[in-house]
């Protein structure tokens, strides 16, 4: 059912209980996901945002249950991904008089992604659209995480409308942050954020600062995806400034992939020496657990330890492919080290100490390498390397 988030204004998305991967795979979805897409009747019904084509109908029926689609005059089109545009190709079929507001780029993505010809106006930051009681302003948030992306912002309201910024993919039947589990509705902000805009770091800050010279009350963010933040919307702006600006806390994630249990041997005692000096740390298989995970661990973390042991004289693929990953995120103010156990020929750890170089992550203590099974001695040595890696973080 459609439900009512300010006077005249209603979410009619939809929900995707099944989604378990999104954005071609690289984010496990353990919870699901929602489309949300906003209806306002005023004078002029505007809608704005769309769903997933695969839940164009999910959308109509709810929107039918306010108004007959063909009241709708005027769609805003926040961002042109198919996870938020794919349903205009139906609903225009019935409603080919709407017109379309949205960013230059954002024109020429929806031609592109649907060879379309529709009536579509370019607006720009400054841009304003009227609804009859309520006005509609822009606010162009290039690389949120797309070029064509902006934020819409009703001041009569006081409501955001920032597309893909500040939302969570999470299945379920509440809609907003003050109906949820607290615990749960920061691990999906947060793995929201490592997960999608954590490479865009820097532009989100410069917007969020841009926000806030612009001097928009806010007292409602509607999300493109997840919990409408009613409660406090302040809160998330708050988490979003810290992770934005590359803030930390004094702990380690060890992330690591082992052949014949040696370099999970090595992890382990690593972790015994952190502990030792006082340093809070994570250890994560990459052959057990989601690389999502793993991120979103690592996002205000101080500092990374990865291990791998050695394959064709390079880190194992898994391990690999996760590296890769990461170094786009472009994780800034961190330090990381390597470690890795070999048999008849190494590489494992040069192969590691070049990602962590091109990440322009500093590398404070050499590398650890051991060949075959660790012996007790050897893993004391481990523990050593926990230890000086440790007071390194303390610095």
């Amino acid at each position: 059912m459609s439900i009512q988030i300010k006077p005249n204004i209603y979410w009619v998305g939809a929900i995707d209980w099944g989604l378990r991967h999104f954005h071609g795979h690289t984010y496990y979805t353990k919870r699901g996901g929602t489309y949300n897409s906003y209806l306002i009747m005023d004078e002029i019904p505007t809608l704005v945002d769309a769903v997933l084509g695969d839940f164009s109908q999910e959308m109509i029926d709810r929107i039918k249950e306010i108004t007959s689609l063909e009241s709708i005059k005027q769609i805003i089109v926040n961002h042109v991904e198919p996870d938020h545009s794919g349903a205009l190709p139906e609903l225009l079929k019935l409603i080919p008089h709407a017109k379309l507001f949205g960013t230059a780029k954002c024109k020429e993505g929806l031609a592109k992604y649907y060879q379309s010809n529709w009536n579509f106006q370019v607006v720009k930051t400054g841009d304003s659209i009227s609804t009859g009681q309520k006005t509609v302003k822009f606010l162009e948030a290039s690389m949120i995480h797309w070029p064509d992306s902006m934020f819409s912002y009703i001041p009569q309201e006081k409501l955001l409308l920032p597309n893909d910024g500040f939302g969570q993919q999470w299945a379920c039947n509440e809609r907003f942050d003050d109906e949820v589990d607290q615990a749960i509705l920061y691990e999906e902000t947060v793995k929201y954020y490592a997960s999608i805009l954590w490479p865009w770091s820097t532009v989100i800050k410069q917007k969020l600062d841009e926000l806030q010279n612009l001097s928009w009350e806010i007292d409602m963010i509607a999300p493109a995806h997840g919990l409408i933040w009613r409660q406090n919307p302040k809160r998330v702006m708050d988490w979003y400034h810290k992770w934005s600006s590359n803030e930390s806390d004094k702990k380690v994630v060890i992330v690591y992939e082992t052949m014949w249990n040696s370099t999970k041997q090595m992890a382990e005692a690593i972790g015994q020496g952190l502990q030792e000096v006082g340093i809070p740390y994570q250890i994560f298989d990459i052959n057990q657990t989601d690389k999502t995970d793993v991120l979103t661990a690592m996002l205000d973390a101080k500092a990374y330890l990865f291990g791998s042991a050695a394959y064709d004289g390079d880190m194992l693929p898994n391990l690999a492919g996760f590296m890769h990953y990461l170094r786009g995120c472009h994780p800034q103010g961190r330090i990381a080290g390597s470690f890795g156990s070999f048999g008849w020929g190494g590489g494992a750890t040069k192969a590691l100490e070049q990602f962590i170089t091109d990440m322009k992550v500093e590398m404070p203590i050499p590398s650890l390498t051991l060949q075959w099974r660790p012996t007790e001695q050897e893993l004391e040595k481990c523990r050593q390397f926990g230890r000086d890696f440790g007071e390194k973080i303390k610095i």
